[in-house]
């Protein structure tokens, strides 16, 4: 941004990106009202070990990626038997998991767990695999 560009131009020079500006505040502001980055990384860390811990341990359902490249806040899995992904989809979306269908280059299923996702979440979506697993495997 420069003020004389603004000056010169009677104010017309693009138009600043205010809702981003006031979109971040507001993530900003969620964030240290959480402790700051470093409380988050501990607790994001700790969701995504609890999902990859479901996943690793199950014979149900697997994970595609190398343990030492996973990402906190995307979870893909697969599961067993690929049959099963409608079903899935259909009954964990009626239980309130939305949104966990897999990239459609990949297949599969995808949870995406970003800050806003609470560890509460995290732990239905594991007690729901379990008990579908339960059921279906």
């Amino acid at each position: 941004m420069t003020w004389k560009s603004y000056a010169e131009s009677d104010s017309m020079t693009n138009t600043p990106p205010t809702f981003a500006w006031y979109v971040a505040d507001l993530v900003f502001d969620y964030l240290k009202n959480r402790g700051g980055l470093a409380a988050m990384a501990v607790v994001n860390e700790r969701k995504a070990g609890k999902l990859y811990a479901a996943i690793d341990e199950s014979p149900f359902y697997s994970n595609p990626v190398a343990k030492d490249c996973r990402s906190w806040m995307n979870v893909p899995f697969i599961l067993a038997d690929d049959s099963l992904d409608a079903k899935f989809l259909e009954e964990s979306n009626a239980a309130g998991l939305t949104n966990l269908k897999g990239h459609r280059s990949v297949g599969g299923m995808r949870a995406s767990i970003y800050n806003a996702v609470s560890e509460e979440a995290v732990d239905a979506l594991i007690d729901f695999m379990a008990h579908f697993e339960k059921t279906n495997g």
